[in-house]
């Protein structure tokens, strides 16, 4: 959160070097601290589960991943190999290989429809989600940051959050984005570098950085605070003590170290087995650095996913896919549909997987529900070149966790995997049904002070089934 010259005496230097590595998005430094009379009311709402969201920007293919059709066409059949589930006549692409050992605890939708052919971030941010990220609908009604914890209650992880050596953040939109909700309700951002940021940095000697608690204060006095959205600034004692403690290394440092979990857990989520970036080199993605960056960094940012939700976050976006590489159209700039399964499904299988089996050994999966899905998905008819093209009629979808039963598939596609060929499922569905996992919806509509549009997202019908 802050950015420090020097260092203290007999503290580690690193819990220092992660606490400056953190951004908000809100205004003020009041408003990343909690407020905790304001939403102290609206936790009888909260059900105390989280939701994480890894969106998969580029559109993964149906037809590789979940929903694979082995007797279409030539033109239009799966071009993977295709493997047999735990669950009785259900295969998938033959690329999720650990994650069809665990398909009776999953939850596939096959009849999920983004209506959106364009590369952007929805369903995340866009006209479903009333332009919003829909973690910031959480953090409005509960506030920006846990009550009792202080963390963040909204937040998205990029792979520079746990790897500096891979390309900056590159989402296709503005996955900060606050729709109508003021700026203080946006996502925070482990590794930001932006104004806010720079506002916060505090310069004191190496000397006595801690003894002299008025040296400290006086350094807050001078920090560059901006008016919240109330126009009211948090009582000062209350702010600078809580700033105080979060640079100590609290809770939000604490969960962004990775060196704190187990190491044979993190090898466990480790997917940089996957990084053969010398394949990867014929087209621009790979010279960039993109499919090495997903490869190198998606399982360690689940782990760090989850480890943010145990501190208190309510709503993790994950963005791994760099540019889009779930984006396999086989031209200059992808990889065609078998080597981008290999660049980009191979390492999303084995770090799902791993996250599967990690809440399963913690007793964390009804309390943490994993989302997993693109911008859209792809065509039915495979282009010349080897790649699929662009395709809103269509997309896979991955639910598990947050107390949903697990061996479940939702809806059917039509012969040739363009289209749903039973109920049209739509983000509409799928943002009620988080809403309906993170809040008792019931509760929700008798709680003073939520806004109707909120109210009216999760009033809409959650995915039939799921619940």
């Amino acid at each position: 959160m802050f950015s420090i010259t020097g260092g203290p005496r007999g503290l580690n230097r690193r819990q220092f070097l992660t606490a400056g590595s953190l951004g908000f998005g809100g205004l003020s430094l009041a408003s990343m601290l909690a407020t905790r009379a304001a939403t102290a009311a609206n936790q009888q709402a909260v059900t105390g589960k989280s939701v994480i969201y890894l969106f998969q920007q580029g559109g993964p293919s149906q037809f590789e991943t979940f929903d694979p059709k082995v007797d279409a066409p030539d033109a239009i059949r799966t071009v993977t190999d295709t493997i047999q589930t735990s669950l009785p006549g259900v295969t998938f692409g033959s690329t999720m290989q650990q994650l069809a050992k665990l398909a009776h605890k999953l939850t596939i939708v096959r009849s999920f429809q983004t209506n959106n052919g364009g590369h952007n971030i929805q369903p995340i941010v866009g006209p479903d989600s009333l332009n919003a990220n829909i973690g910031t609908h959480y953090s409005r009604v509960v506030g920006p940051t846990h009550a009792q914890t202080g963390m963040p209650t909204n937040a998205i992880v990029y792979p520079s959050s746990v790897d500096k050596q891979v390309p900056g953040p590159s989402a296709r939109g503005n996955l900060s984005a606050t729709g109508e909700w003021a700026a203080s309700y946006a996502p925070f951002v482990p590794g930001a570098k932006g104004q806010l940021q720079k506002d916060m940095q505090l310069k004191l000697p190496r000397d006595g950085f801690f003894d002299d608690r008025r040296t400290i204060l006086k350094q807050l006095d001078k920090l560059n605070r901006q008016v919240d959205s109330t126009g009211q600034l948090e009582a000062l004692d209350e702010l600078q003590q809580q700033a105080y403690e979060l640079l100590l290394g609290g809770g939000v440092a604490s969960a962004l170290d990775l060196t704190q979990e187990d190491p044979r857990s993190l090898e466990r989520y480790d997917t940089s087995q996957y990084v053969t970036e010398h394949n990867w080199r014929s087209v621009s993605r790979g010279r960039s650095g993109y499919y090495t960056a997903q490869a190198k960094t998606i399982g360690h940012l689940l782990c760090l996913a989850r480890r943010l939700c145990e501190a208190g976050c309510g709503f993790v976006t994950i963005h791994a896919s760099y540019a889009g590489v779930w984006d396999m159209h086989a031209d200059g700039n992808n990889l065609n549909m078998i080597d981008g399964m290999k660049a980009v499904g191979s390492s999303f299988d084995h770090a799902v997987a791993a996250f599967v089996r990690d809440l399963e050994a913690r007793g964390l999966q009804d309390k943490i529900m994993l989302v997993a899905s693109g911008e859209m998905g792809r065509t039915p008819k495979i282009n010349k070149r080897g790649g699929r093209d662009h395709w809103a009629r269509l997309a896979p979808l991955l639910l598990y966790g947050g107390g949903l039963a697990g061996g479940t598939v939702i809806g059917q596609s039509t012969r040739d995997g363009g289209e749903p060929a039973t109920e049209n499922l739509t983000p509409k569905h799928l943002i009620s049904s988080i809403l309906h996992t993170v809040f008792d919806v019931g509760q929700l509509r008798v709680t003073p002070g939520v806004p109707p549009q909120i109210l009216k997202l999760a009033d809409a019908d959650p995915i039939p089934g799921l619940f």
